[in-house]
């Protein structure tokens, strides 16, 4: 399979539909001069192509999406979404902060999952191209979905000429909240019109511990070493080499969908590779370099084939994501690292998702 490129480099826009009020979402075409193309959404900021070549110099999209706008306004698993305010889970929805207790949206279950019923996936962002840069812009109000605080959130998508796509986090609030940004993309580094699964993909995850979660996964309070246990990828190996094994947290979470402790020390903000992944068949390989102290894998594991885009009916473990972000159910967890911003603060964070070729 060979994608066609959008051939100059720069930034250019075009319409993607309207929603259900009528306004208009635009999509953003990023091109480097090498031709890798990366095209995103001002509704939700959802990356929903990524154009990358093979050891060919074949290019394929390797980002799991839909062709138009509807499916996105549904169901959608995120694809490609911007995730606010809080990445992740919150047990029951609910957290208490500074005496004040807050019960917030419960849309996983009994729990709170992504921001809620309408997070940062389903609104639309006021948008702006400044130079090779994508800015997008939200103000959460107070009481949006629970959470306390008018929350002024900034995105900054880049696409450089090293084939990084960069993102950048920002935001600030006039009243102490949860806050937990993260990008949302599902890759195959296959191509996904392949419609093949990632189970043959080489994984390499830098650390020494995981999040161990229950069976509505929230976490259960520590860290446990992934020594000796399928969660250990700190030397590369195939995705499905252990995914099926008899383990309480596999069963737990279907598969991988759990928050890995990176090894960094605690509270450096260094820009750090913390996964490679690899798929061997076509020599793609995706770095993720990030700021934040954890990234939750997951493997795929509802996708069923009942949700289609590119020509391609989404196959049960048909794509992974990465999301670099902090401990799920912090704001309940006194023991994880800090996710309450307060006013005279700035959330600030970076990730970069590197794309390479290896012979």
């Amino acid at each position: 399979m060979n994608v066609q490129t959008d051939s100059t480099p720069g930034i250019t826009q075009a319409p993607f539909g309207k929603l259900p009020d009528g306004a208009p979402v635009t999509r953003y075409t990023l091109v480097n001069r090498h031709g890798m193309t990366v095209k995103i959404l001002d509704f939700g900021g959802i990356i929903t192509n990524i154009l990358v070549p093979d050891r060919e110099g074949r290019f394929a999209d390797v980002a799991l999406g839909f062709d138009e706008l509807s499916p996105y306004l549904g169901e959608s698993p995120y694809f490609g979404a911007l995730i606010g305010r809080y990445g992740n889970r919150i047990a029951k929805g609910r957290f208490t902060l500074d005496g004040h207790s807050y019960q917030l949206a419960t849309n996983n279950g009994s729990n709170h999952l992504h921001g809620g019923d309408r997070g940062f996936d389903k609104v639309l962002w006021q948008a702006a191209v400044e130079g090779n840069e994508l800015r997008l812009r939200y103000r959460s109000g107070d009481g949006e979905e629970g959470y306390p605080g008018n929350l002024d959130a900034q995105v900054v998508y880049s696409l450089t000429d090293d084939n990084e796509i960069v993102v950048r986090f920002s935001a600030v609030t006039d009243k102490p909240t949860p806050v937990n940004l993260t990008q949302h993309s599902y890759f195959n580094l296959a191509g996904v019109e392949g419609c093949g699964d990632i189970l043959g993909h080489e994984l390499l995850i830098d650390a020494d511990g995981f999040v161990p979660i229950d069976a509505e996964s929230i976490p259960l309070g520590q860290v446990r070493p992934v020594a000796g246990t399928p969660f250990d990828f700190r030397q590369p190996r195939s995705i499905g080499s252990r995914i099926g094994e008899d383990d309480r947290q596999l069963a737990n979470g279907q598969g991988y969908d759990h928050c890995f402790v990176l090894n960094r020390e605690a509270g450096s903000r260094l820009l750090t590779r913390a996964v490679r992944v690899r798929d061997p068949g076509s020599g793609r390989v995706l770095e993720l370099l990030t700021q934040e102290p954890g990234v939750q894998f997951y493997s795929g594991n509802f996708l069923d084939g009942s949700l289609s885009g590119k020509g391609c009916a989404y196959p049960h473990r048909g794509g992974f994501a990465i999301e670099p972000e902090h401990f799920p159910d912090s704001p309940n967890q006194p023991a994880f690292p800090n996710t309450i911003l307060r006013p005279g603060d700035m959330y600030a964070t970076e990730s970069r998702f590197r794309f390479s070729v290896e012979a």
